[in-house]
């Protein structure tokens, strides 16, 4: 992977209403090289689909990665190939996060559509958001991580208590903070909303426009999605995937967004940090390092310049 260097240094500046002067804050303190800077691991994916006559023949959107009990968990959405095909949820585990051996009960969930899946450990549960049919997203609970039990769609109001509009809320993303649980989806990848809810059966806009919007950069002037949001240093720091294609064509790329309040983000002056054809990224602490993980249309794996793992 090429890196764009970035000319000169960005400056950034944060406006705190509180303060009389405004601080300058430089792109490289926003966005630490560890966030930004990852080669492949290697050529080929760790995982994929079977290309074989079996229920995950091929796979798609974001699987999701957990390491829990030093163990790496992988759920992910499996399907024959065909688009219109119920997506199925299955699950591998490995040891190290790059040999992975998936279940020998999968599918492990296919009462319903399940797809572009995200799961938080919380309270000894795991939860999992994931879209529905039609994009539609629900939630499930597992004690174990194999066997899920289906909570019910979510209900995202406006900030009125409205219902929102009509139609697909997509990759559905969580952040739990105290007691209050954060929503990030997107609507038909034209931007990122955030809802938030005290009891996970409503969730209400914080605003009713996106966080994350479009551009204005050509990378992603035509899709977004956020796959995650992770505390680092004090700050959130959201993966996102992006297209530049009026007709999404183009890659779907990896790229990273900061933000001291979950509602207003900047963009990495050197996004996309993928350019190739990678996305529904995430980044997991292997206990020494952040990996980034892309996990579409396989998985794959990047490390730090200069660090090879040892399998």
């Amino acid at each position: 992977m090429k890196r764009r260097p970035i000319a000169g240094i960005v400056i950034v500046v944060l406006f705190n209403l509180n303060a009389a002067e405004p601080s300058f804050v430089t792109a490289e303190e926003l966005f630490p090289d560890e966030l930004v800077h990852f080669v492949p691991y290697q050529r080929y994916p760790l995982f994929a689909g079977t290309d074989s006559e079996t229920w995950d023949r091929k796979i798609r959107e974001r699987g999701y990665i957990l390491r829990h009990n030093d163990e790496w968990h992988l759920w992910y959405t499996g399907y024959n190939g065909e688009r219109t095909a119920t997506k199925m949820l299955g699950y591998a585990t490995s040891l190290d996060g790059l040999n992975w051996k998936r279940h020998p009960d999968n599918p492990i969930y296919q009462a319903a559509w399940t797809e572009d899946v995200h799961v938080v450990r919380h309270d000894d549960l795991f939860y999992m958001v994931a879209e529905g049919r039609d994009d539609i997203p629900h939630m499930l609970t597992s004690r174990d991580g194999v066997h899920w039990t289906e909570v019910g769609r979510l209900d995202v109001r406006q900030r009125d208590g409205s219902p929102i509009s009509p139609g697909p809320y997509g990759t559905p993303t969580l952040w739990i903070e105290k007691d209050t649980w954060y929503l990030f989806y997107e609507r038909r990848d034209q931007g990122v909303w955030l809802a938030k809810s005290t009891d996970r059966k409503v969730w209400t806009n914080v605003k009713d426009t996106p966080v994350i919007g479009l551009g204005p950069a050509e990378y992603d002037r035509h899709a977004i999605a956020l796959n995650q949001v992770i505390g680092y240093q004090g700050r959130y720091y959201g993966v996102y995937h992006a297209n530049g294609h009026p007709s999404w064509k183009g890659p779907w790329t990896t790229c990273l967004a900061v933000s001291d309040d979950l509602v207003d983000w900047k963009k990495y002056p050197g996004n996309p940090i993928i350019r190739t054809n990678n996305s529904s990224g995430q980044l997991v602490h292997d206990g020494e390092r952040y990996r980034l993980y892309t996990t579409h249309p396989d998985v794959r794996v990047y490390f730090p310049p200069n660090f090879t793992p040892t399998k």
